[in-house]
């Protein structure tokens, strides 16, 4: 509504050549509101999709909606282009959408998957430039210094990671380590957080807490040895990325969207594999291995960005 009506004027001010938006838009309904938009070729962006989230039980949760899964649905149905930012994403969309598709009524086309497919691609969000330049601070002897750097809400998985230092805690408290704990925090978090910032601070094992401004940020970034991530899902996992683009070895869950980035060496399924392998690392730090993920840069995606925009639009617009 707020596109079709309060900036109708912006929308029909010129003849657009295309439309790039995200999975956020409802796209269907915009162009339904504003016939003039209908006919503008239309790229769509899914950085999320609405089939794969897992259910917040802790605060009651249980049925999931299907409105937000048919406005998806109708959206990437009306574009003609639908990029997708992780193999898992596009998976998960698909695979959500066959199962939604079995409850529905009679009458459902039997080609909807196929068309989605057909039209489908994976260009992943790139890497700031910055990320790959940031001022190494890595000086030994020091405590092996983990990152954990996520939105605080229940979907990344702070009770895997308190699980996590609990363990660590009872089997190896002489260890030299610090935590970093820092991300996007809400009005509501889970209570796991304030737990954790107890057992941390008691162990001598806390570092930052919270969220940082940029700089410091960037400068905790280049500081931490491992990027750690205990997510219940992620679609791509930028945060963890933008971690290993700085320097970090990541450690990280053999689910979601992590296994399109990262070979599998990098991966601690369950909480004492996790933990064993940071005592592993806190008594040999020199067996930390940072992958090289420059593939992922925009120096590199740029041009499939620029492929996929344009190859909408039939006029001759000049290369980057």
């Amino acid at each position: 509504m707020s596109w079709a009506l309060a900036h109708r004027d912006e929308l029909l001010a010129k003849k657009w050549d295309a439309i790039v938006a995200t999975s956020m838009v409802d796209l269907a309904t915009l162009k339904g509101l504003v016939p003039e938009l209908a006919t503008v070729p239309t790229l769509v962006y899914f950085h999320e999709n609405q089939f794969s989230y897992p259910v917040n039980r802790v605060a009651g949760g249980a049925v999931r909606s299907i409105e937000p899964q048919m406005v998806t649905l109708y959206s990437a149905l009306s574009a003609q282009k639908v990029v997708f930012n992780s193999e898992h994403n596009k998976k998960t969309f698909l695979s959500g959408v066959a199962a939604l598709l079995k409850k529905l009524p009679d009458e459902v086309p039997n080609n909807v998957l196929a068309l989605l497919d057909s039209k489908s691609s994976v260009i992943p969000v790139p890497l700031e430039s910055s990320c790959f330049t940031l001022p190494t601070a890595k000086v030994k002897p020091r405590p092996l210094t983990l990152l954990w750097n996520h939105r605080w809400e229940y979907d990344k998985g702070p009770e895997r990671l308190f699980a996590i230092v609990q363990q660590l805690v009872a089997q190896a408290p002489e260890l030299s380590l610090c935590f970093h704990i820092v991300g996007q925090q809400f009005r509501q978090e889970p209570a796991v957080f304030a737990e954790l910032k107890k057992l941390l601070a008691k162990a001598g094992w806390l570092g930052e807490w919270g969220f940082l401004p940029t700089e410091k940020y960037q400068t905790v970034l280049a500081q931490s040895d491992i990027a750690l991530s205990t997510a219940l899902h992620d679609f791509q996992g930028l945060a963890v990325l933008d971690a290993v683009a700085a320097g970090c070895a990541p450690l990280l869950p053999s689910r979601v969207a992590y296994p399109d980035f990262f070979a599998l060496e990098n991966y601690e399924c369950e909480t004492q594999s996790a933990v064993n392998a940071i005592k592993g690392y806190g008594q040999n730090p020199c067996t930390l291995k940072t992958p090289d993920i420059s593939q992922f840069s925009w120096q590199t995606l740029a041009p499939m960005y620029h492929q996929a925009i344009y190859n909408l639009v039939d006029v001759s617009i000049p290369r980057p």
